[in-house]
């Protein structure tokens, strides 16, 4: 289960890089990156950034989720912060559920890796 901190840390990075390409669409269709709105994207793409540390922590992926949706609520302020939101949560939902299989099915003794090989 080590490996799936190392995939959560790559979906919060590919995350933040996606929140920081909306700084065009808040530039042309928001008030301007000089705004609240350009300082909430940035804020936000710095807490997913700093999130990747923290993933390995028992609290880590709650602080992920928590962070998802922020990004939903900010539908209210950006429209298209609210649309990564929904989208990467859904990442986030088969990324978790993934995690939940694996678990489960190693607890059952069911993976490929811990078969036996008799001849």
């Amino acid at each position: 289960m080590k490996s799936f901190a190392g995939v959560a840390a790559a979906t919060l990075l590919l995350e933040a890089i996606v929140v920081l390409l909306s700084m065009p669409v808040v530039a042309n269709l928001g008030s301007g990156l000089a705004t609240w709105q350009g300082v909430l994207v940035g804020v936000l793409a710095l807490a997913l950034l700093v999130n990747c540390a923290f993933v390995r922590k028992p609290w880590g992926l709650w602080l992920a989720a928590g962070l998802q949706a922020v990004l939903v609520v900010c539908w209210v302020a950006l429209p298209a912060l609210g649309v990564l939101g929904l989208v990467f949560g859904l990442v986030w939902a088969i990324l978790l559920w993934m995690r939940w299989d694996v678990a489960k099915r190693m607890a059952e003794g069911r993976l490929p890796s811990q078969r036996s090989t008799e001849d």
